[in-house]
Formats: structure tokens, sequence, C-alpha cells
């Protein structure tokens, strides 16, 4: 038998048995969709978050501290020591003090983070509002500072870019006997904030570095190390190891967090994998019934010359067709259904002023991969009916009734 007239013959249902045809094919529509639009929501959910806290430099990057020994300190002969490891490519210390905030009068005491501009890059900072300093002599007063400091001051975030800001710090400044001393400085001139980071829950602001340099500190609270390659990731965390220092990734989190989704992902799959299985056996009563009604049909086929193979063909075809279908129009219902829902939740979202998200994400691959995993719930439901009508006797299915 052509090809041509296989196909031909396969897609007969269509004209013949359509309404039939159409309601097996949105069953199976409905199980594709089902999974379609759970998974996507699993990957969208991971995307809307893993974007949110990560950048590129941020996952190149380890976090050093010393930890709870006491004996090690990390200072500018540290720097130079990992800066000297193969495989490091930028370094940023941190210095991390108390210090005291004055505005209009008002005092608060609060966490003094003072870095250059490259940390927050290698941090994978964001800003809720404003703009970050940078290393010029002309940011030198200038800082950013965390919402929930701000409502220590009971300040709106617009309103706090008008103020002028004096600070005090206290920093080790010499040990003796009893252990060491910090020294209350004030610093000089006034501040002005540039940038709200969003943080409801820790009190900080970011000094420019140079405040660091102007007050002889030259020890460091952590450092921030970015690689040239994800490889050596590794390799740099294990030398630094080595010299007795504790080490952190992101990348760390950012695989704890994809092993988590990937859990989630199974999960609402498996919820939309028992429609794709009840619709399958939806369609494999039809081709059983399909079978039963063509038997005579069958006989005469195989009088005129066809052989069990051509009939074995024909019925797994008209499966396979109907698979192929219903995976595409799942895949239509799927995504129409995740941008209704989309829609929706940026609809209420805006009623109560927050900010619109896309909550769906569907990999290229990921589509491919369901139309072919549709297709082949067709051939296993039409393999069984495709061997009995293959087996059916000529005769027999002649006097069939």
């Amino acid at each position: 038998m052509l090809v041509t007239d296989l196909f031909r013959l396969a897609t007969r249902m269509f004209r013949v048995n359509r309404s039939r045809t159409l309601l097996t094919i949105l069953g199976i529509s409905v199980g594709i969709g089902a999974i379609l639009f759970l998974v996507s929501l699993g990957y969208g959910l991971q995307e809307l978050i893993l974007n949110r806290i990560t950048s590129s430099d941020a996952l190149l990057s380890l976090d050093v501290n010393v930890g709870e020994t006491e004996r090690l300190v990390m200072d500018n002969e540290t720097l130079a020591e990992i800066s000297a490891i193969p495989g490091v490519e930028k370094i940023s210390p941190l210095v991390t003090l108390s210090a005291q905030m004055t505005v209009d009068g008002i005092s608060s005491e609060l966490s003094a983070n003072i870095a250059n501009s490259e940390y927050f890059v290698l941090d994978g900072t964001t800003l809720k509002k404003g703009r970050f300093f940078t290393d010029a002599e002309a940011d030198k007063n200038k800082i950013i500072i965390s919402s929930a400091a701000l409502q220590l001051f009971n300040l709106s975030e617009d309103e706090i870019f008008q103020k002028t800001i004096n600070f005090s710090i206290l920093k080790p400044s010499k040990e003796d006997d009893q252990g060491i001393i910090s020294d209350f400085s004030q610093l000089a001139g006034e501040f002005e904030i540039v940038g709200i980071v969003e943080d409801e829950n820790s009190n900080f602001v970011y000094f420019p570095f140079a405040i660091a340099n102007e007050q002889e500190i030259d020890f460091y609270s952590k450092i921030k190390v970015k690689v040239s390659h994800e490889d050596q990731l590794d390799m740099v965390r294990t030398a630094i190891i080595d010299k007795g220092f504790m080490v952190s990734a992101l990348s760390d989190i950012i695989e704890q967090a994809n092993q988590i989704f990937k859990v989630v992902q199974i999960v609402l799959a498996s919820f939309g994998i028992v429609a794709l299985i009840v619709s399958a056996i939806g369609m494999f009563n039809t081709m059983t019934i399909t079978l039963l009604e063509r038997t005579q049909e069958i006989g005469i086929m195989k009088t005129l010359g066809a052989t069990s193979l051509d009939i074995w063909n024909m019925f797994l075809s008209e499966s396979i067709i109907i698979g192929f279908f219903g995976g595409a129009c799942g895949i239509v219902i799927g995504w129409m259904g995740g941008n209704v829902f989309n829609y929706l939740i940026n609809l209420m979202a805006g009623a109560f002023g927050g900010e619109k998200i896309d909550m769906f994400y569907t990999p290229f691959w990921f589509v491919a991969l369901i139309i072919s995993f549709s297709t082949f719930v067709g051939l296993i439901t039409g393999f069984y009916p495709a061997k009995r009508a293959a087996k059916i006797n000529a005769l027999e299915a002649l006097r069939y009734k």
C-alpha cells in the first residue's frame, strides 16, 4: 500500500466519524494542556525567582570570611594572596561596622557597609529606586540605604533623596590587655542618598570605599571573589579554604533551589499525567470501537489484496495522527490557559498596587517533547487494536455482523 493511500485511509475518520474523532482529540488535548500549563507554571516561577536574585557575575562569585576563627584576619595581605590564586578574575572587599545615622536631629544605629562599586555587581545587588554610587571623587559622600532603615526615621522613599545626613562610626582602633577598643569617629561632611535597596528586615547603609581609606581601615569583614569561568569555582574555593577561610557561593543556593523546583515540576506534571491517562483510556476505547465497526471493511480490504501489515499500518497511523493532533491542540489550550491566568493575576496585582509579572515560561524543547510524547501515547494506545485488526481472518470478517 502506498504511503499516500495509507494516509488517505487513516484520515478518513475525520470525515466518517467526525464528532467522535474530535472528542477523542479534545480529550488528549485537555491532558496535554494540563501538563503544559502546570509545568510552564513551575518553570515560570523558577525563572521569576532566580532571575531576581542572580546575575551572571554573582553566579561566578565566592563569599570569603573568617567564620568563627578569631586568629584569622582579612587584610590587604589576604587580598594579595587570594588575587594570586589561578582563576581569580576580580576581588572586592567589604567592611562592616556599627554606625549612627542622624537625620533632622533624629539619630539611630544601623550597620555601615563600606564597599566599592564593583561589589554590587559581584553580589548581584539590585535597587528599588535611584542609582549606585561610583568610585569617583564626586560620589565620595553618596550612600545607598535599605528600605528598612528608612522606616527608622519614618521617611518616605521620595522624601529621603532631598535629605542631608550625618554619620558617626565605631571602628576598632587599638588593642590592650582587655581586648579591642572601639573608637567613636565622626565622618566628615554631609551625605546624600542616591539609591534604595529593597530590604524590610535589615537596617544598613552602603558607603563608598573612600571612607575606609580616610579612616585608615585595613581589615575586612568579607571578600567577594569572582572567578573567570564556572569550571574554576571549585578549584578556587578549595585553594581559599586551604588558607583557613570559610567560603560560600550563591551558585550552591541556586543549585539547591533548582533541585526543589525540579521536584515541584514533577509534582505538577503528575496531575496533568493523570488527566492524560484518562484521555488515553478514552482513545483506546475509541480505537477498539472503530475496530469492531470496520471488521467487515477489513475483510473486504484483505479480499482485495491488502496484507495484514497494511491493516496494521492503517490502524496505527490513525492512532498516531490522533495523538499528534491532540498534542498540538493541547499546546494551544495550555498556552491560552497560561496567558488568561497570567492576565487575571496581573489584573489583580495592578488593582492592589503590585508589580506585574510573567508567571509562565515554556522552553522550546519542552514543546517539542510534549508533542512527541502525545504522539507516542497515540502509538501505544493504538498498538493493541492494530494488532487485533491485522490478525482478523478475511472470511470471518466478511461474515461478521
